[in-house]
């Protein structure tokens, strides 16, 4: 019945400081329509933000800042993923660790954003 993730919502303090972030560090880029909330964009998906007071209907029941925690897919190597976390000053909480996806065995390293959602980026090593 489901082939895929669209987009998911991530309520944040600042969406000028989650753009930023995920901009600068892993590439996404961002969609401002008018109406509409803003939007990260990476691969054929996308994370819209809401920002804490200025959320869009309809919404999480309890929608809060840092309650993210989530995995993306890497588009090129992680070693390459880890060299941005570093040269953005962001720390690695855990790995890289062999973990098992949707897809099979992969390598993961997991980090914090601005909220300290909890990010989960790893490689299939395709």
């Amino acid at each position: 019945m489901i082939a895929g993730i669209d987009h998911f919502v991530l309520t944040v303090r600042s969406v000028e400081d989650t753009c930023a972030f995920y901009q600068r560090v892993l590439g996404f880029r961002r969609l401002d329509e008018p109406d509409r909330p803003t939007a990260l964009l990476f691969g054929t998906q996308k994370i819209n933000l809401h920002e804490v007071g200025q959320t869009f209907e309809p919404k999480a029941k309890a929608p809060t800042p840092g309650s993210g925690d989530f995995c993306l897919v890497a588009a090129r190597p992680l070693a390459e993923v880890c060299a941005s976390l570093a040269a953005n000053g962001v720390v690695i909480e855990v790995g890289p660790v062999e973990r098992i996806g949707a897809s099979g065995p992969m390598m993961s390293v997991y980090f914090r954003d601005p909220d300290d959602n909890l990010v989960e980026v790893s490689d299939y090593g395709r």
